[in-house]
């Protein structure tokens, strides 16, 4: 489907963009999402809040041997938590509940082609994944004097990494929930798997050697080593490349699976 299409209304020739289809998409989303109070809560206090339990849990480590500052983890736990309080599972149920009231059915049979379906429906969270990770940074800055990122490049990849992953990851876990209810127990596991896993509570840097190898080859782990790395600095070309390359690999296969396993009719 081409970006640009042409289309007649009464006596009129209406011209449509991608740009603009998925803008309308996104405000009709976010005005839904504006009245689901529990997924707004969700996208929008949790993130801010979990962070000071990580602060609980990180003061007890010894971060300095691992040439970690308490700043820098717990700006990376927010960003982690917002990735996946605020894009993953809240995108999980906002797929689900479409699918089953007829949304998404209804929408292919217009202009919207699959890939801006899902786009657009994924934006509000996005976006406030987005805000929530520069409010985040601005925070810790001033009270944590965490200051601005060494390397600003692998903390920006990192973050468009895990976005794009934790938005598709959303998308296929919803083609394996049949309630909007049963999608907040099929998150479950990949949340807690990132939580504990992925270094966003627990760095990778402080686990043993050979737990640090297999919890770096998790989904999020190569955006939250990028983040932080890009942050603190310390991350080695080589080290950003092997992250960038997992972190890849993760989104083409994720993506691949939504296109194949995407459920659009409801499921009964």
């Amino acid at each position: 489907m081409s970006a640009v299409e042409t289309r007649a209304v009464g006596a009129r020739t209406v011209t449509t963009t991608r740009a603009g289809r998925l803008a309308a998409l996104a405000r009709a989303e976010l005005t839904l999402l504006m009245r689901s109070k529990g997924t707004l809560v969700l996208a929008l206090v949790v993130p801010l809040v979990l962070p000071f339990s990580a602060r609980q849990v990180t003061e007890g480590m010894e971060l300095e041997e691992a040439g970690l500052s308490l700043g820098a983890v717990l700006l990376t736990a927010a960003i982690g938590f917002s990735l996946l309080f605020a894009v993953y599972s809240p995108l999980t149920s906002i797929y689900v509940a479409r699918r089953e009231e007829l949304v998404l059915k209804r929408l292919r049979t217009g202009e919207l082609n699959d890939t801006e379906i899902l786009v657009g429906a994924a934006l509000p969270v996005v976006s406030i994944a987005v805000a929530q990770s520069v409010l985040v940074a601005i925070g810790c800055a001033v009270l944590l004097d965490t200051g601005a990122p060494q390397a600003t490049h692998y903390t920006v990849l990192g973050l468009v990494l895990g976005l794009v992953l934790s938005a598709a990851l959303g998308a296929l876990t919803a083609s394996f929930s049949r309630t909007t209810e049963s999608a907040q127990v099929t998150s479950v596991p990949m949340v807690f798997l990132s939580w504990l896993g992925s270094g966003i509570m627990i760095p990778l840097e402080v686990l043993p050697d050979r737990v640090a190898s297999i919890c770096e080859l998790l989904p999020l782990s190569p955006a939250i080593t990028l983040i932080r790395g890009g942050w603190t600095g310390d991350l080695s070309a080589y080290d950003a490349l092997g992250a960038t390359a997992t972190g890849v690999a993760w989104t083409v296969l994720a993506v691949y699976a939504v296109g194949r396993w995407f459920r659009w009719e409801p499921r009964r």
